[in-house]
């Protein structure tokens, strides 16, 4: 778990699905913190990964890069990377940025959970 004054990152496991929740604001000065610990659990060979955002207030590009960063490596090795419970702030810049196109965004985590079984 990783913890700054204005960022909080909880990694917990379900049904091997590496659950990312994250709380605060997501910016060039967290976005660090958020990137070690995605290629933390890739290194562990976990490629299932859900990121939780309904504790998360803001998200900048840099914030947005780490997701950029990682997907085309843990989808190359039969991975994802999905999204659930974004707020509509938070949703409205993955939405300027095309990201509900690159990313599977889902409503809440139970069904972002199910989501990843049918791979």
């Amino acid at each position: 778990m990783t913890k700054t004054a204005n960022f909080n990152i909880e990694i917990k496991s379900i049904n091997e699905i590496e659950c990312i929740y994250l709380k605060g604001y997501l910016d060039a000065h967290t976005a660090p913190e958020l990137e070690k610990e995605i290629q933390e659990i890739i290194d562990n060979g976990k490629l299932r990964i859900l990121v939780i955002f309904r504790d998360l207030e803001y998200i900048s590009s840099a914030g947005l890069g780490v997701f950029m960063a990682f997907i085309e490596e843990i989808r190359d090795k039969g991975g994802d990377i999905k999204f659930t419970e974004l707020k509509p702030k938070v949703f409205k810049v993955f939405d300027l940025l095309g990201f509900p196109i690159l990313f599977n965004i889902l409503s809440n985590e139970e069904e972002a959970v199910k989501s990843f079984e049918a791979m």
